[in-house]
């Protein structure tokens, strides 16, 4: 049977945060199916989906076991429908923790879905989507906390 797993968020933008976790977890998995929430109500402003989602396509075009694909609804029912068993999330923090810990009971009581959580790597804590939108919108350059394909 093969490894899926998916990483879904906004990635409002895609940060080098969240690239961390896409590298650390694809060795676990066969395949790693990145879910783009898609456009959302609440947040008028956002990119849409298909741009976030080329963001991140052009970032992994080398890497021929990450999809990327928008999602809509609960990440357990994206993952049942996409054939994967696990789904992968990123914790900053003990409030990220605590939160992540009742999604993953209801995902795996609900849908039979695993979740695995790997912590962020220290350097990258304070690194979040809403931080570099708040510090892009005052002017500051925030590339450096956007991830660069590899060579």
């Amino acid at each position: 049977m093969e490894r899926t797993g998916i990483f879904v968020g906004s990635f409002n933008p895609f940060t080098v945060g969240h690239d961390s976790i896409v590298r650390r977890a694809l060795p676990l998995f066969d395949k790693l199916i990145i879910g783009v929430v898609g456009d959302n109500v609440h947040k008028p402003d956002m990119p849409s989906a298909e741009e976030r989602m080329q963001v991140i396509r052009d970032l992994y075009a080398d890497e021929q076991r990450i999809e990327v694909k928008p999602y809509f609804g609960l990440a357990m029912d994206f993952a049942k429908a996409e054939g994967a068993q696990f789904i992968v999330k990123g914790v900053r923090s003990v409030s990220d923790f605590e939160y992540e810990q009742w999604q993953a009971d209801f995902n795996r009581r609900l849908g039979g879905i695993e979740t695995i959580l790997l912590y962020t790597e220290p350097e990258l804590a304070s690194v979040s989507s809403s931080a570099l939108r708040e510090l892009s919108h005052f002017g500051v350059d925030v590339s450096p906390y956007l991830p660069k394909k590899s060579e």
